[in-house]
């Protein structure tokens, strides 16, 4: 049975899991059939991983080939799943666009009966419009009827406010709409689509000049610093787990290489799964500013947008790809390390194995349910050995875990921003601080956490060029699976959980 300090950990997880399946749920109900789906779609992708944490939790050991096992399993439901979405979809689509030539139809009937039907004239702007006349009537031209029916122009910025009532499907009218204004402009301006306080879309025209700069000179110089800087603190970081300070010892760095420069291609297999996502949707991302940390290596890199993004998939797909390609590869380090482990088997340099106390594996939730599973009984002695895939694996999982919380700028506040939007973001960007605040009390590394948020990239992402539409909910689905997969990552056992569970 489970003791009076063991219960809360364990239902504030269960509480945590459900929560999300229950707000996705409620997201999705009022889209009928096709919500439903979607919403299907995020349990099955979580299902394997609560399964496994309940039993584990329940003393119910399953063994790694039960874990391949439930992945497979729930990758088919999901494909499954994902082409009956397709196909709702498709159909879903095709009657919109029925019922749209109809209503079409009908105001041709109407305008030919009471005459041609004009756009009204926008309302005088209250304050002076810095957009030259000329350019502002062509501006004006882009819209109409069928498209965005303006009402209101509104000085902002450098650019203009156009307010209005939307005719169509956001991303169908904004793609339209910014192709008639590059043909008439060129790339001089920018259109973005965005929701106003009263919930309504409306257009705002900003100049280009207003884009993301690119990386100067100087920021590259001071990227390659840094990027010099995280290969020693990798080492350094290596070498306090061998024991001894690099820092103290250069001639002992030999024995850093090997693990030191593992972690750090983690790293760089991250800022790659960007890049390539990047330059599939044909955005510039700017040099990666790796941030040193002798803890655990790196905190990661900070990569910013030196394009403007079209709408809100690209930027979900972007922010999860670095997680995921560097947690995915994270993983499969770490479990073969743990086969390894198991196996007796070690690398060719000295030491041959890490000597870890028992209670280190009760730092991570899933961590700890992994070496359980694969090292069974050899978890209860009080030092277990362990291959050195354990730790390179164990950190890139810390690493690309911090990557996720849902703050600022970072990957896990992008992918928040993508899927709720800013508002939402703004708040766990709050909540996330408050935790890592009240963390800090007991542990370093969240307090220097913290600060590399506040001061880097505790800001939003700018909003993108359609904010109106939302990304679909495969992604949403994947989405939160990331964010369960970082919870897991980063929150601990209870000390009595894991002693009844074998470890220790």
């Amino acid at each position: 049975m489970l003791t009076s300090s063991e219960t809360p950990i364990i239902a504030s997880i269960v509480l945590v899991a459900f929560g999300i399946l229950g707000w996705s749920f409620y997201r999705a109900r009022p889209f009928g059939k096709l919500g439903i789906l979607a919403w299907l779609q995020s349990v099955v992708l979580m299902a394997p991983w609560l399964l496994f944490f309940g039993l584990f939790a329940a003393g119910i050991y399953i063994n790694i080939v039960g874990i391949i096992f439930l992945l497979v399993a729930s990758a088919a439901v999901y494909i499954f799943l994902g082409r009956q979405l397709r196909k709702l979809g498709q159909d879903t689509i095709l009657k919109q666009r029925i019922t749209e030539r109809l209503v079409e139809t009908a105001s041709h009937q109407e305008s030919s009966t009471n005459g041609a039907m004009q756009p009204v004239v926008p309302a005088p702007a209250k304050e002076v419009l810095t957009i030259p006349e000329e350019e502002l009537n062509l501006i004006k031209g882009i819209f109409g009827i069928d498209t965005f029916f303006a009402t209101e122009t509104i000085a902002y910025q450098e650019g203009a406010i156009f307010r209005g009532n939307l005719r169509g499907d956001p991303e169908t009218v904004h793609n339209r709409l910014s192709t008639s204004l590059q043909e008439r402009l060129g790339n001089k301006y920018r259109l973005f689509i965005v929701e106003n306080t009263d919930g309504k879309p409306v257009m705002i025209v900003l100049p280009s000049r207003n884009d993301p700069r690119v990386t100067t000179l100087p920021q590259k110089v001071f990227a390659v610093i840094l990027l010099v800087a995280t290969i020693a603190t990798n080492l350094e970081a290596t070498g306090l787990l061998l024991r001894f300070d690099l820092f103290a010892n250069p001639e002992r760095i030999g024995e850093t290489l090997p693990i030191g420069l593992s972690i750090f291609l983690i790293l760089v297999i991250h800022e790659i799964g960007h890049w390539f996502l990047a330059r599939r949707h044909q955005v510039r991302l700017s040099w990666p500013f790796f941030l040193p940390a002798v803890q655990i290596g790196s905190f990661g890199a900070i990569t910013r947008f030196e394009s403007v993004l079209l709408n809100r998939k690209i930027l979900f797909d972007i922010a999860l790809a670095g997680p995921a390609t560097g947690g995915i590869v994270s993983f499969l380090i770490l479990v073969t390390g743990l086969l390894l482990s198991h196996s007796g088997l070690a690398w060719g340099f000295h030491p041959m194995s890490f000597q870890l106390p028992s209670e280190f594996f009760s730092g991570s939730i899933l961590v700890g349910t992994l070496a359980r599973v694969i090292l069974g009984s050899a978890l209860q002695s009080p030092v277990v050995e362990v291959h050195p895939l354990v730790i390179i694996g164990w950190l890139g999982l810390v690493i690309t875990a911090l990557n996720l919380m849902p703050a600022g700028q970072l990957d896990g506040g992008r992918i928040v921003q993508a899927i709720y939007g800013r508002k939402t973001a703004g708040r766990t960007t709050l909540a996330t601080l408050i935790v890592l605040g009240l963390v800090s009390l007991g542990n370093s590394l969240a307090m220097y956490w913290a600060i590399v948020i506040v001061f880097l990239q505790r800001d939003l992402e700018r909003p993108t060029l359609n904010e109106i539409s939302e990304p679909d909910d495969a992604r949403a689905a994947l989405g939160l699976l990331a964010l369960f997969l970082m919870i897991a990552t980063l929150l601990p056992l209870t000390p009595g959980l894991a002693g009844r569970l074998g470890i220790g």
